[in-house]
């Protein structure tokens, strides 16, 4: 392991969020080794002294602490259990950790194979969005060992505001699903809140000055409500992506035989909004359902 203050640090996954997550770990002083599916999200990055990878197991072999932040629980397979993937090729005494919000079941799955492989694994899927990645301010949420989280903390709070330990392996992922849980009602709520106001010959505008404030408070509502007003569409944080994460959460809800109506509404919508071409347009997206 190298120094705590300069280690080599993998990052995976170079999107709207793991490009200034990565950002982060380097202008703290860290030696980045990437790979990602397009070499162009990495260019920033390597202009700076990061060093390009051909392979995720590439990766793996270099460094001390590798970090994925990728699209879909598939692709989480495949990059840690393939075959010349992260546990196969990884250091011994390396630590492992997806940031994907991804399958808890999975995420155990990695867990026990990192650790036959000698080396550690968190699940640390975040909230928060472009805003948070770029801000630092980032909610991770991980579960896994003790000893694997206290060696990670340092590293993690350099790209979040809160970082908590929920629970051994899995229960990062776990939690993360009520995060989404909340967002997909809250969303509802925020939509239909602006669409009453608009119907009823209110200003927009003037009625969230009023609620933003009161026990309709929330960062859904301050964030997002004025975008949607605005009819700005860009992406935070993926349709497509969160339709993922709430069809993860179903899954484990049906397995828990819970039933959650608020969220299979608004994954039928959500559904119904990417087959209309809006899958990656952000999530304030759903407002368009409420505009006709």
């Amino acid at each position: 392991m190298s120094d705590a203050n300069n280690l080599q640090i993998g990052f995976i996954g170079l999107g709207i969020m793991g490009r200034s997550m990565a950002g982060h770990l380097q202008r703290a002083g860290h030696h980045l080794h990437l790979y990602n599916r397009s070499r162009s999200g990495a260019e920033t990055l390597l202009a700076a002294g990061a060093t390009w990878h051909g392979t995720p197991g590439d990766v793996a072999a270099n460094s001390d602490i590798v970090i994925t932040m990728v699209g879909y629980p598939a692709d989480v397979e495949a990059i840690y259990l393939g075959a010349g993937g992260l546990v196969e090729r990884a250091r011994a005494g390396a630590l492992l950790i997806d940031m994907t919000t991804s399958s808890p079941e999975l995420a155990e799955r990695i867990a026990a194979s990192a650790v036959l492989r000698g080396a550690q694994a968190l699940d640390a899927p975040v909230s928060g969005g472009d805003i948070g990645a770029r801000d630092a301010k980032l909610s991770i949420m991980v579960g896994g060992a003790q000893a694997a989280f206290d060696q990670a903390l340092p590293v993690l709070r350099l790209m979040g505001a809160s970082v908590v330990l929920q629970g051994g392996p899995g229960s990062g992922q776990h939690t993360k699903m009520c995060n989404q849980i909340v967002i997909a009602s809250t969303m509802l709520g925020v939509c239909e809140g602006l669409a009453y106001a608009q119907r009823s010959g209110l200003d927009p505008q003037t009625v969230l000055s009023s609620i933003s404030g009161g026990a309709a408070g929330s960062f859904l509502l301050t964030h997002m409500a004025p975008r949607m007003l605005k009819g700005d569409f860009t992406a935070g944080f993926f349709t497509e992506h969160f339709i993922k994460d709430m069809g993860i959460a179903l899954h484990e809800a049906q397995r828990m035989q819970l039933d959650l109506p608020g969220l299979a509404l608004a994954k039928r919508l959500y559904d119904q909004l990417a087959a209309q071409g809006h899958g990656r347009d952000g999530t304030q997206v759903l407002f368009q359902h409420y505009r006709h």
